[in-house]
């Protein structure tokens, strides 16, 4: 099955001016700001007139070589330059020096079509020279690869790897079915963890232990977003949406055989070397 073929049966006019658009850039972290909310704000402004002579536009993310992720469709009602004076912009936003540029802003609102195959749909972009815009059309069709299960989240690739935002780590714990491998891989050890907070950059310094190791503990977090600890406590009642900006890692796994006071002693000396006591968010 291709693209148009899967639009066409959810009963869309595929006759309409359709553009396909790969978000994928070194000079840009478009996964980040899709994940932090800001992607939309960054598809609709452009230095060309990319989308003028279209109605429609399917989203993409980059993923894994030459294909391409879902991420939602859009309607095209106009557009203008964009003035900065005037225009709303994402208070977090990492790429205002792009904005001193002549810009052109388009008005998108996004539609409900495939939204149930968002972050599930994989497509064939074809080769990665090939403009990161093109025209849907069954001349050059895009081949659906996959459709990845509900709740999926990516692959887990080893322990050195793992760098999950709350989103991702949430919905691996709550969807053990489609990321069985996290769940086994993760409660296989005990071991020292990091969170980062990409609001300010400080960082806290954790471990796991027990029979269900770093799953255990990541758990508390998915079901609390603090996990008990006094210093995430005090951010969260300031900013409750803060912890859409925590980072997720493994600094080190631990064998389970080892006590909890072993452990401890593991996170002590990364706390020292990072030095997470004195300009971090660990109270001890």
């Amino acid at each position: 099955m291709n693209l148009s073929e899967l639009v066409s049966m959810r009963g869309f006019d595929i006759s309409k001016k359709i553009k396909l658009v790969r978000h994928q850039d070194p000079n840009y972290n478009t996964h980040s700001l899709y994940k932090s909310g800001m992607l939309d704000f960054y598809q609709s402004l452009q230095s060309n007139d990319v989308f003028g002579n279209c109605e429609y536009i399917l989203s993409f993310l980059g993923y894994e070589r030459t294909k391409a992720i879902y991420i939602g469709a859009y309607k095209l009602n106009g557009k203008s330059m964009f003035d900065k004076q005037v225009s709303y912009v994402p208070v977090d936003y990492p790429y205002k020096e792009i904005l001193n540029h002549p810009l052109i802003q388009y008005d998108l609102t996004r539609i409900a079509l495939l939204d149930d195959l968002i972050n599930r749909l994989v497509i064939d972009w074809g080769n990665a020279t090939r403009s990161w815009y093109q025209w849907l059309n069954n001349e050059a069709p895009k081949h659906v690869i996959e459709i990845l299960p509900k709740g999926y989240v990516k692959d887990f690739q080893g322990f050195d790897e793992v760098i999950l935002t709350f989103d991702e780590l949430y919905t691996i714990i709550i969807n053990p079915d489609p990321n069985r491998i996290w769940h086994t891989m993760l409660s296989s050890v005990a071991g020292i963890y990091l969170i980062t907070d990409f609001a300010d950059a400080n960082q806290y310094i954790g471990s796991a232990s027990g029979n269900l190791g770093i799953l255990g503990r990541w758990k508390e977090y998915a079901a609390s977003v603090h996990g008990g600890n006094a210093k995430l406590i005090s951010i969260l009642k300031e900013n409750p949406n803060r912890y859409k900006q925590f980072q997720y890692s493994i600094l080190r796994t631990l064998p389970k055989s080892l006590t909890r006071a072993e452990v401890v002693a593991h996170e002590q000396k990364y706390k020292q070397k990072l030095g997470t006591r004195a300009f971090g968010l660990n109270g001890n």
